[in-house]
């Protein structure tokens, strides 16, 4: 992600010059950096503080985001941070405090892109529009090839459900603010979580969502979303360019992560936050208090799991 990330900055982003980038893999830095023209340095605060450096991309592991941030927030230097913010609801608010109190209340902007994916911003705007009613049911569907090593049926939560229970509230205009975690059988080729998970959410307005998250479907990312409304339906159509008709069989192709599949949405994400950056004017990006709610809710989420699925009220 940090990689596709640069490339970006670098070849469709216009207004920004990539200047430095770290990994933790030292080779990857310097691949990275050699192939957009950058310096490849030891670590993240060594970026964050090169003085050549005005503004910040975190695209790390989960559990450095907040240490990163916190270093970009001292610097008084803009910081662009992958979701999640952090991954407890408590790190959060320690972040929240301390953007609080360092200024521009736009310091630390968070990359929910799908805030800026042409198809959900088109259904936003349907729903908007009103011609079918109001919302009353949503469905989601979030599958992906594999699951990186290392992570448990909570992370889950934090890493991958996030991006749900952030652009659910966004999509209908309510807060979540009760949850349930349910599960049926766990894939047979899946040793470390529960995989798929199934989440009940309800939104302040009555809504009820459904969310299936399959991280191990083997098949290909694939990304759902439809809202059942009183008098209409509207949903998502799969994002392929072509339809092949072959051996009496018509088939589409899917994308093996998120890169094609969002690349549209990083790449306008992206833009926005230069643009504002250049233009001195507030962003349009999901800001840290988005990242706090996001959070608030994967711990609801994460409370029902350990509860056996039980309801649990998102504290506001």
């Amino acid at each position: 992600m940090g990689a596709d990330h640069a490339r970006k900055l670098s070849r469709v982003v216009s207004g920004a010059t990539v200047t430095a980038v770290a990994d933790f893999d030292p080779r990857v830095a310097a691949t990275v950096a050699d192939e957009v023209g950058a310096t490849a340095l030891e670590d993240g605060v060594a970026v964050i503080d090169h003085p050549a450096v005005d503004a910040v991309v975190v695209a790390t592991r989960d559990d450095t985001h907040a240490d990163l941030v916190r270093a970009a927030i001292r610097a008084r230097k803009p910081v662009l941070c992958e979701k999640p913010l952090a991954p407890t609801a408590a790190e959060c608010r320690e972040l929240v405090g301390e953007c609080a109190s360092a200024g521009p209340s736009d310091l630390v902007t968070l990359g929910f892109m799908r805030r800026f994916d042409p198809s959900y911003v088109a259904l936003r705007d349907r729903i908007r529009e009103g011609d079918c009613g109001a919302p009353l049911l949503a469905h989601c569907v979030s599958r992906t090839v594999q699951s990186y090593p290392g992570g448990d049926s909570a992370a889950t939560i934090t890493n991958s459900a996030v991006h749900e229970l952030d652009v659910m509230p966004w999509l209908l205009d309510s807060p979540i603010v009760e949850v349930s975690w349910q599960h049926g059988r766990s894939a047979a080729h899946v040793a470390d979580r529960q995989d798929p998970q199934l989440y009940l959410l309800r939104t302040e307005s009555g809504v009820l969502i459904t969310s299936e998250l399959f991280l191990n479907a083997r098949y290909g990312y694939d990304i759902r979303c439809e809202v059942v409304m009183e008098t209409g339906v509207c949903a998502l159509t799969q994002p392929t360019h072509i339809v092949s008709d072959s051996h009496r069989t018509r088939s589409v192709d899917y994308a093996a992560d998120w890169i094609p599949r969002f690349s549209d949405a990083y790449r306008l994400e992206l833009q926005e936050w230069i643009d504002s950056l250049r233009l001195g004017r507030p962003s349009t990006l999901a800001g840290v208090t988005d990242g706090l709610r996001a959070a608030v809710v994967a711990d609801a989420l994460i409370a029902s799991m350990n509860s056996g699925g039980a309801w649990v009220a998102v504290p506001d």
